[in-house]
């Protein structure tokens, strides 16, 4: 490393050269989140049910998690949503509007023993699922 008493345009350089070999950094400045996340770079989105699903859970566990797939209203694009709750499921219902949001895994990705779901209902027709599920409210009839 350069040292000495004019040496901080080299030092400046290279400190601007070094930080593309830091992935958080060069993923950042290219925007390569926003570009491949469903979401595209936004915390929540809105989308229609399309269909329920079981997952089963990854080893040593052995369960069925109820999930929803869901296409996104601002890019038609489709995502499996995970249901939080128990029996939440039932208040989801085919061709209903909710809301999805990140189920909070390491850099974006899925947590605990469900593979390949990212993301986790929070709203069904504008109503909290977890209010619905401890029955402080009601679904709306349509």
């Amino acid at each position: 490393m350069a040292k000495g008493e004019f040496t901080s345009k080299k030092l400046m350089d290279n400190r601007k050269k070094f930080r593309w070999k830091k992935a958080d950094y060069s993923r950042r400045v290219l925007r390569l989140k926003e570009k491949h996340d469903p979401l595209e770079g936004a915390p929540q989105a809105k989308g229609i049910v399309l269909e329920k699903v079981g997952i089963e859970a990854k080893q040593p566990n052995s369960a069925i998690r109820k999930c929803v797939r869901v296409q996104l209203l601002k890019n038609g694009r489709q995502v499996t949503a995970f249901c939080p709750g128990n029996k939440a499921v039932t208040f989801i219902e085919e061709h209903d509007e909710v809301t999805i949001e990140g189920i909070g895994g390491r850099k974006g990705r899925s947590m605990g023993d469900i593979s390949g779901v990212r993301y986790k209902v929070i709203k069904v027709n504008d109503i909290s699922l977890r209010e619905l599920v401890r029955g402080r409210k009601e679904k709306p009839r349509r």
